[in-house]
This record gives structure tokens, C-alpha cells and sequence, in this order.
């Protein structure tokens, strides 16, 4: 084959239209699976997620609903000055775009305050250490009382003017008042000493100890 014939072929139209038909199909394909899947998967489109929170609820629930999506309750929490049943937090926040049927994800104000156990800081504890673990808990803590004892250590807890024992369970409303030692102690209290005491002889008694002459 002459090197005439053989880059004559190339030229020829029947090739070139070939080349020109493979190239608009890959083009084709590529520019199907882009928009095809864009269609499918609703590329670009989604709801607004509506605020929620602050809501009751049963409106929160209706409102829902009215977007195409879904709610669910997942944890509960305390602010008292809010209705029970509000909405306190949701997930996705408002604003946020999502696919219809979609969950909210919601935590709802607990019509009652949250109660927990006192932890053991009684006779166990200073006043900081108590301080501590019990504001960490969620306690509230009214002013001290001063009583007789070490200075600062705690010994005992009242609330609302009634002694408490650790383990007892406490609303957070309720307030705590720490008894603690003013360094002081009562006359009246014993000291024990440790010893001996010679004690004399009575009279009619006889003393034990013997003489020994050499």
C-alpha cells in the first residue's frame, strides 16, 4: 500500500464519520448520566425545615407534617420557664434544605424537674469539695449553716429544713442548705486522754507491792 493510498483513507468521509458518531455518543452518555442521575436523586431540590423550637408539641407535630417530613422524639430535658411538651432543640435546625419524609429529630421540656441521688459528701467532705460535686450535679446551694466542729467540714445537708442522707434523691428546684463546722466545739465535750494514773491507797487496803530485803 502507497503512502498516498494509506493517509487517503483518513481523509475519506465514511471514517470520519465514524470518529465524529463515537465522540456525540460519549458525549451523550456522559451528559445522560450526569442530568439522569440529578432527576433521580432530586439534585438541588429539598424542604426547608421549619423552626420548631419553642413550640408545644402537638402544633410542632401538625407543622411538620404540612413540609412532608417526619418527627421524632429522641431525649427530654428542663427549662421551667417553659410549657410542658415544648420543643427545646431540634435536629436539623431551621433553615436547613432536606429530601421530603425526612425525621426531625426534637427534645421536649419534661413537665417536671429532674431529680437526682446526693452524692456521698457528707461527714466526708470540706465545704469546696461538697460545693463542687454538688453544683456539678445540678444542685442549688442556699447559704451555709454553722455548727459546732472542724472548721468547714460538712455534717449534714438540709433542704427545705429537713435532713437529707446521701443516696436520697432531690429535686434540682429544690435548694440545698450545707451545714458545716465554725471551728468551735462544746464545753461539754469529752476529751479522752490517754494514760495511766496512780491511784493511793485506801485505808484498810493493802498495797500489792512486795518488798524484797536482802
Amino acid at each position: 500500500m502507497e503512502a498516498k493510498e494509506f493517509f487517503g483513507k483518513f481523509a475519506s468521509g465514511f471514517l470520519w464519520g465514524n470518529i465524529l458518531a463515537m465522540v456525540l455518543v460519549v458525549v451523550a452518555l456522559a451528559f445522560g448520566v450526569k442530568y439522569g442521575l440529578d432527576a433521580y436523586t432530586h439534585h438541588g431540590e429539598g424542604i426547608e425545615v421549619p423552626k420548631i423550637e419553642g413550640m408545644v408539641y402537638q402544633k410542632a407535630h401538625a407543622l411538620v407534617e404540612e413540609h412532608g417530613l417526619n418527627i421524632m422524639v429522641t431525649d427530654s430535658g428542663y427549662n421551667k420557664r417553659l410549657p410542658a411538651g415544648c420543643i427545646l432543640l431540634q435536629n436539623p435546625g431551621p433553615g436547613m434544605k432536606v429530601k421530603e419524609g425526612h425525621t426531625i429529630y426534637v427534645t421536649v421540656n419534661s413537665p417536671s424537674s429532674p431529680s437526682f441521688a446526693i452524692p456521698d459528701v457528707i461527714d466526708n467532705s470540706s465545704y469546696r469539695e461538697a460545693e463542687a460535686k454538688l453544683t456539678a450535679v445540678g444542685f442549688k446551694l442556699a447559704p451555709p449553716q454553722q455548727v459546732e466542729g472542724e472548721k468547714d467540714w460538712v455534717y449534714g445537708i438540709l433542704c427545705r429544713g429537713r435532713r437529707v442522707s446521701t443516696g436520697d434523691r432531690i429535686s434540682i428546684d429544690s435548694p440545698l442548705t450545707l451545714q458545716i463546722g465554725n471551728g468551735h466545739y462544746s464545753a461539754e465535750e469529752e476529751i479522752d486522754y490517754i494514760g495511766t494514773e496512780t491511784q493511793p491507797v485506801q485505808e484498810g487496803e493493802t498495797d500489792e507491792f512486795e518488798e524484797i530485803v536482802e
